[in-house]
């Protein structure tokens, strides 16, 4: 027999009190258990992953995602798809203090991923997490600039025009001694380049008679 037609066998009040002590779980339990709204609900009280395990039109219910979430934002992955379109659920998940609860912008619907206002709350909290806005908000300067300054990560995410932008680079290294070095070496190779080049074009124009303007 297996384990969960085992625990068929069990009553609800006892599933409703072992789920309420964490003695239990759902991917344990009966679908009868797992559609049974008390007990999800208790369930994601003390292990909000158990989302995973409920029944389809619970994995659609506002109040059970919403528990699930404001314990561990990243259940939203198991929500249902209209409700990763939520504004609010998504909103609670990834605004949770935890800094972690930002990844849950991952499982945030297309269209809310390109939220502006989303996916500042997220990358205020998780730089990196720029990696899961849209292209379209991966393009936007201030919200690249508000990624960097939390983590330098978040510049591979960037285009190319932001990721070599003086002030979005300058934001990078603020708060990264090793990244400024690389950057000041960057710029000390970079004028030496700029020199050398300039002092070609000048002894070359010595030879021609014409000047240049200096670098």
């Amino acid at each position: 027999m297996s384990l969960v037609a085992a625990n068929a066998r069990l009553d609800r009040a006892e599933w409703l009190e072992k789920i309420r002590q964490g003695v239990w779980r759902l991917d344990e339990a009966p679908s009868d258990i797992c559609a049974d709204r008390e007990i999800v609900l208790a369930a994601m009280i003390v292990n909000a992953w158990d989302l995973e395990f409920a029944a389809t039109e619970l994995r659609n219910d506002r109040e059970v995602v919403l528990a699930a979430v404001k314990k561990k934002p990243r259940a939203l992955k198991y929500a249902s798809p209209s409700l990763r379109a939520d504004r609010e659920v998504v909103l609670a998940a990834i605004t949770k203090s935890a800094k972690e609860s930002a990844e849950a912008l991952e499982f945030a619907s297309p269209e809310l991923r390109n939220d502006r206002n989303i996916v500042m709350e997220a990358v205020r909290r998780k730089g990196y997490v720029l990696k899961f806005a849209s292209l379209n908000l991966r393009s936007d300067r201030e919200v690249v600039l508000t990624a960097v300054k939390e983590s330098r990560w978040a510049l591979k995410f960037a285009p190319y025009e932001l990721r070599n932008d003086p002030e979005v680079l300058l934001e990078a290294a603020k708060n990264n001694g090793e990244f400024k070095k690389e950057l000041d070496e960057k710029n000390r190779i970079g004028y030496i380049m700029s020199r050398d080049t300039y002092r070609g074009e000048e002894l070359s124009a010595m030879g021609s008679g014409r000047r240049i303007a200096s670098p």
